[in-house]
């Protein structure tokens, strides 16, 4: 038996609970007997509370597993490239891009005309990232070198967006990009679901095609070529499925930090130290923890609802210094 088995059980298991918490979870009244009876005969159910279920928690529910699962896998797949544990998605600049493409369309006015014009302004953000950073890294396989590009694009990226904050026509705008940038699953549809879903997928596919590779890459680069792998290739792999499932996660959700850092990271150890197999746990893994983070966000907000980048973000920082200084005691 797989000695990794309990621990993808525990997982989908974790994962499943949390998707129906994320159902039942929310200041309405309406909880599983609702769903129950939706389940029997939908017809018996009011317009409201129909529209709370399949409307409102449920979109809510699939996108929190959607951006988690993408934030953890991408996560796994940066760390077992670059070999170093503190890598994180918002490394390579996608997530910095795919916000000020967001934000350019609040700011122009773009994003009032039609509802799907963020999460596009999004979306066009981190496939632009894709092109400048290839274009950037060039045709080495240094990874000095993409790293470098993706710092140059965040920097870049996070420039235009304060600008952008600068030279807001009036505060309401500026409320608007910054509630926006702290990142929230509320008030979401089926049609950010629906419209990020197709680019998730496809960079899913991409890294989950890393595995392997990530695995022969532990030995060194020089031991993984001899094994048949292509660097070129898998660094190819690795920024465009990060590229389009992150910069797609960004554009419906805005910019929700750390997970991607934490969830690889709590979960090397359980697989072996496999690269390959922390790809799907910490999928897993992501998806439990940006549910189970929306909920205490409905559960702890009161007037005006916290903002899940802002939790995830006061969890992770303390959780980063604490890796920074363990990694700094290793090294000694």
């Amino acid at each position: 038996m797989d000695k990794q088995l309990p621990l993808f059980l525990f997982l989908i298991g974790l994962l499943t609970v949390c998707f129906i918490g994320s159902l039942l979870v929310g200041p309405s009244a309406v909880g599983w007997l609702e769903w129950w009876q939706w389940f029997n005969d939908a017809s018996q159910l009011p317009v409201d509370v129909r529209l709370i279920l399949l409307e409102i928690r449920l979109p809510r529910a699939l996108l929190g597993l959607m951006v988690g699962m993408t934030l953890g896998l991408s996560g796994a797949a940066l760390q077992g490239y670059l070999r170093n544990p503190l890598a994180e998605p918002g490394l390579i600049g996608v997530s910095s891009a795919a916000s000020l493409g967001a934000v350019i369309t609040i700011y122009t006015g773009i994003a009032s005309t039609f509802a799907l014009a963020l999460p596009l302004g999004g979306i066009a953000g981190g496939l632009l990232s894709v092109i400048s950073l290839l274009l950037l890294a060039g045709k080495t396989v240094s990874v000095l070198r993409l790293i470098l590009a993706g710092i140059a694009i965040t920097s870049f990226a996070s420039a235009l967006t304060s600008l952008a904050l600068n030279m807001a026509p009036n505060p309401f705008v500026a409320l608007e990009i910054m509630f926006w940038l702290m990142g929230s699953l509320a008030d979401r549809s089926f049609e950010h679901v629906s419209l990020s879903l197709p680019f998730m997928i496809l960079g899913w596919a991409l890294l989950l095609l890393m595995g392997r590779s990530l695995d022969a890459l532990t030995l060194g680069e020089e031991a993984a070529q001899t094994m048949g792998v292509s660097l070129s290739r898998l660094r190819l792999l690795t920024v465009i499925g990060v590229a389009l499932s992150v910069g797609a996660a960004t554009a419906v959700s805005g910019a929700i930090g750390f997970v991607g850092l934490i969830v690889p990271h709590l979960l090397r150890r359980w697989v072996g130290f496999q690269p390959g197999r922390l790809l799907w746990a910490s999928a897993l893994g992501g998806a439990s923890l940006v549910l189970i983070a929306d909920i205490a966000v409905r559960l702890l907000s009161s007037a005006t609802e916290l903002k899940l980048g802002v939790l995830t973000a006061m969890i992770g920082a303390p959780f980063f210094l604490m890796l920074i200084f363990k990694t700094e005691r290793e090294v000694l």
